[in-house]
């Protein structure tokens, strides 16, 4: 089984460590240019790194807020729930030294795939690093729909396990900015 990987992001300008079996799934369709998506192998899970522009506006917690919100209306969620939002402690992220403030929130959107009608409960945890010298608020989300019904392969599947929220904090942490000059093209 593949191990965790320290894995170049856009274009070199990042990396970070990744959890087992992600597929970069730009390799299965298209991928705005300021995301890197990635999905778990047998689950629905996805992970997202996203360059976004620094909404000021917005300080402390209430960004946290805004985004999960923002995000949540992008993607058509009927209900938004947010359960938690705490600041992360700089000196644990390897970007902390770019970063102004950081928090994490975690939280319940309804949201539908696309073709289907059902609305699921996603759980959904966002870190959102701002960086107002580059004008960018980086945010990384971990989607976690419901487990469907999908029965394992037996004792010899191979596929790694479902992502945890551990898997997520590791992304977080060692995210880590080699050419600021991703900025100027944003």
């Amino acid at each position: 089984m593949e191990p965790t990987r320290n894995c170049p992001l856009f274009g070199g300008a990042f990396s970070t460590i990744l959890p087992t079996g992600a597929i970069d799934v730009s390799d299965l369709r298209p991928v705005p240019d300021n995301q890197e998506v990635f999905c778990h192998p047998m689950t629905d899970q996805s992970l997202i790194v996203e360059l976004l522009e620094l909404q000021a506006h917005v300080q402390g917690a209430a960004a946290a807020r805004y985004h999960f919100e923002d995000v949540g209306g992008v993607q058509g969620a009927r209900a938004l729930q947010v359960e938690s939002v705490k600041p992360l402690c700089l000196e644990n992220l390897a970007m902390g030294g770019c970063c102004s403030e950081a928090w994490v929130l975690s939280g319940k959107q309804q949201i539908a795939k696309e073709n289907q009608q059902v609305a699921k409960d996603v759980t959904v945890h966002q870190a959102l690093l701002r960086l107002p010298q580059y004008q960018t608020d980086l945010l990384l989300t971990f989607n976690q729909p419901p487990p469907d019904n999908r029965s394992s392969l037996g004792p010899g599947n191979l596929s790694p396990p479902p992502w945890s929220l551990g898997d997520f904090e590791q992304l977080v942490t060692s995210l880590t900015l080699h050419d600021p000059n991703i900025f100027d093209s944003q």
